[in-house]
């Protein structure tokens, strides 16, 4: 399908409310000379690279590439590629493309490891902060749905597996078991940039909001979740959820999802997003192959969080640890 890229940015001004957003208009939207006034430069710009994956991996991994490198050209500082985006999604197919990941740049095997090398060798060649969306990761033993982040000179920054597992069966919906054939991660993971601390999760991880939390604790202003969110889940959770993360933590919220191919058995739900602090789609779009860019302001962060000041009036002397909600 034809890839449009959209360009979003709203003013967000506390006490004013919630502003429409753009919604598959191909269009830009008009930047508010509220922001304008208020915000300092602070700002990245971020792509979400929403493309179709199918069974062929280096015809996945040319896309992705070329993705990576339209984003930049747009001037993109941080883009991040889908979850699963050199692999159907499916238990099945999760052992057959898993890929071990190397601990460092230095110790890539192009031969073994091809995914990852692309990823490295796709941020140098566009000079971008890249997070490698997810894909299957072999480790001893186990498979886990892993991350990696690359840095613009091609050095690994972290790598996240996926640490809550899609282990659902909704009655007439779907049931999918990723434990069927996958490990869960342990760790909570961030990362460095100039810009901000970027707290970083997978899909599933979306619905803890325990785990948003803690990132946002670690210092980050902005969570990206790679995610492949299905046509059961997605129309009635995926925009909510990220929503709710945004707000509730008072940053900003990024996901990737892969388009949706008419051929997979899994049918991802697609509509990438940019929320705001405020709880703004501030970039979306449709379920076919698309980039999503959107500048973000930083500073929107300090003000939010200094105006409506939860973390002073949180009453930790009277809630639950984190840790033992839910059980």
């Amino acid at each position: 399908g034809r890839r449009c890229v959209r360009l979003a940015e709203r003013a967000l001004c506390d006490g004013v409310g919630g502003v429409s957003r753009p919604r598959g208009t191909g269009k830009a939207s008009a930047v508010g000379s509220s922001q304008r006034t208020m915000s300092g430069g602070n700002k990245l710009k971020l792509a979400m690279c929403q493309i179709l994956v199918g069974a062929d991996k280096a015809a996945n991994l040319a896309t992705a590439r070329q993705a990576i490198k339209d984003a930049a050209s747009k001037g993109a500082q941080l883009v991040s590629l889908p979850e699963c985006f050199n692999s159907p999604y499916a238990t099945d197919s999760f052992p057959e493309y898993a890929e071990t990941i190397p601990a460092s740049a230095s110790e890539l095997n192009a031969d073994e490891q091809p995914s990852t090398a692309m990823l490295i060798d796709a941020a140098k060649e566009s000079k971008v902060y890249l997070i490698g969306g997810s894909i299957p990761e072999k480790d001893g033993d186990g498979v886990f749905n892993t991350s990696v982040v690359v840095s613009p000179e091609g050095e690994l920054l972290a790598k996240h597996r996926k640490v809550h597992l899609f282990d659902i069966s909704v009655p007439n919906g779907i049931t999918f078991k990723e434990s069927d054939t996958l490990s869960a991660g342990n760790s909570i993971t961030t990362f460095d940039t100039p810009f901000c601390k970027v707290g970083l999760g997978i899909c599933y991880d979306l619905r803890f909001p325990q785990l948003g939390m803690l990132m946002r604790e670690q210092g980050c202003k902005l969570l990206v979740y790679p995610g492949a969110f299905n046509t059961t889940t997605g129309p009635p959770h995926w925009e909510l959820l990220q929503r709710a993360r945004a707000v509730d933590n008072q940053l900003y919220v990024a996901t990737a999802s892969p388009a949706r191919n008419p051929e997979s058995k899994y049918q991802a739900w697609g509509h990438s997003s940019i929320v705001s602090p405020w709880g703004d789609v501030i970039a979306t779009t449709e379920h076919d192959p698309d980039t999503i860019i959107a500048e973000i302001d930083l500073n929107r962060v300090d003000e939010i969080r200094q105006n409506i000041p939860i973390s002073k009036q949180a009453r930790l002397d009277i809630y639950s640890p984190v840790s033992l909600i839910h059980k």
